[in-house]
């Protein structure tokens, strides 16, 4: 653009031929195509001044259909918000405006973005674009193939267990979950506010970093946002620093890790070593008590948080109804799919009296020790690896009749959500099968630019 070779209004009208071309992928729930190209022509009147630019000029963005955005329809892909339009703008979406973004759509998601494959979303499955007999992963499935697919060059999606990574690994592609509180959440649609954050897709790491250090930092409408300045993520790249690094062995020799999967891990590691980096062994006792423990704290918090979508205060309202009860009932049973009520169903049971203390209580204890070991690793190591799932991307249909066998593929993605510390999904190997599949990388709360600057060496080298 500053060498004039082209323009914002060509950026975006490449885009919305890319996603024309793919429409049959699903991944966009709304395209925004008059209103991007509407703000591209406003762009174009400052290609001839630079200095007026904001960091991301012209860069074309999709946000998942949980991120509001103010006077466009926003409807975490539930009948139970279908026409709603909303009042305002996810801080977040502010901030990519702030810095003359370019927000091309709204992407397609599981259900309250609850879900691992983008099966549960009221406009239909999202299809990958290396294989469309295989899921793309969730809940931000639409995320991960609008970067996959070429439909915009980054995108936003929410991670509560792994809700960016392991799509990013399903499709081939970067995807960074931040610590919490390094994202304000205000203007995401809540599912478990203890772990929901806002994530990034990206093709590179500069790409991740530099939306980062534009969406990051503190904000009134978000008490849990940290107040912590943000960091250059950006200049803090390729410092090429030797780092210490930990692995859990129990991680790699746990019975449905993919042989492929645990050899290219453990190759990897083979490669760091020799390269200067320390790897060391870090017993961990948690591991068969992480999904559980996650799952108990999430459904408790997913049932309180969608207690106000009863069609009076918010969402659905059916017609069938004759008195109150009735009136709640039948408006959650028309409203919410299939798996929101599964998960529901499942918060309420743990929350409920003489099962809180049995349940609720154990999560949270098993918890609190997963913080404190965690902080214990990060005492004497800057990050640790593991694999991002464990198995590549599977068919569709192949775990949606088995909700325990899908639970279970978020084994290596929820511990960072547990300790709230931040992670990124690397695309580095290819399976037999033709499917990709990364590496998972974590480092402690408040510290992506370590995250971030390991990350890109492992891309490029």
């Amino acid at each position: 653009m500053a060498c004039g070779e082209f323009t914002c209004t060509q950026v975006v009208e490449h885009y919305l031929s890319r996603i024309r071309q793919h429409s049959h992928l699903n991944a966009f729930v709304e395209v925004f195509a008059e209103e991007a190209l509407q703000r591209a022509a406003a762009l174009d009147r400052k290609l001839n001044d630079p200095g007026s630019w904001g960091r991301l000029f012209g860069v074309v963005v999709g946000i998942k259909d949980v991120i509001c955005y103010k006077d466009h329809p926003v409807s975490a892909s539930s009948a139970m918000l279908k026409g709603f339009t909303s009042q305002y703008s996810a801080t977040a979406v502010e901030r990519l405006l702030e810095e003359d973004a370019i927000i091309i759509g709204s992407l397609n998601c599981d259900e309250f973005a609850m879900g691992s494959s983008n099966e549960h979303s009221v406009h239909g499955k999202v299809l990958n674009a290396l294989d469309e007999t295989r899921v793309p992963g969730g809940s931000s499935g639409g995320s991960a193939v609008a970067v996959q697919a070429g439909l915009c060059r980054v995108s936003l999606g929410s991670d509560t267990g792994g809700s960016v990574r392991q799509p990013a690994d399903f499709c081939g592609i970067i995807g960074l979950k931040p610590s919490y509180g390094r994202i304000s959440r205000h203007g995401l649609i809540a599912y478990a506010s203890s772990f929901d954050q806002i994530g990034i897709f990206s093709t590179t790491i500069e790409d991740a970093a530099t939306v980062l250090s534009v969406i990051a930092g503190p904000d009134a409408y978000d008490s849990t946002c940290t107040q912590e300045a943000v960091p250059d993520y950006l200049g803090a790249l390729q410092q090429q620093a030797s780092y210490r690094i930990a692995y859990f062995p129990e991680s790699l020799e746990h019975p449905s890790l993919d042989p492929e999967i645990k050899s290219a891990i453990q190759q990897r590691m083979a490669v760091l070593s020799k390269a200067g980096h320390t790897l060391s062994p870090v017993r961990f006792d948690y591991l068969d008590y992480i999904v559980p423990a996650y799952y108990v704290m999430t459904t408790a918090e997913a049932s309180s948080n969608l207690s106000r979508y009863d069609g009076v205060r918010f969402g659905h309202r059916s017609a069938n109804a004759n008195e109150l009860e009735s009136l709640y009932t039948r408006s959650r049973s028309e409203g919410f799919g299939k798996e929101v009520k599964r998960r529901i169903m499942l918060g309420s049971f743990v929350l409920s009296a003489g099962y809180y203390d049995a349940y609720f209580s154990k999560a949270q204890q098993i918890r609190k020790l997963i913080v404190q070991t965690t902080q214990e690793i990060f005492a004497s190591h800057d990050l640790i690896i593991m694999p991002t799932v464990p198995a590549p991307a599977f068919r569709f249909g192949e775990k949606s009749k088995n909700a325990v066998d899908m639970y279970l593929g978020d084994l290596y993605t929820v511990f960072a959500n547990l300790a709230g510390i931040a992670a990124v999904s690397l695309p580095l190997f290819r399976h037999s099968n033709g499917m990709p599949f990364g590496m998972q990388v974590m480092s402690d709360r408040k510290n992506e630019t370590k995250l971030l600057d390991f990350a890109a060496g492992e891309v490029k080298g």
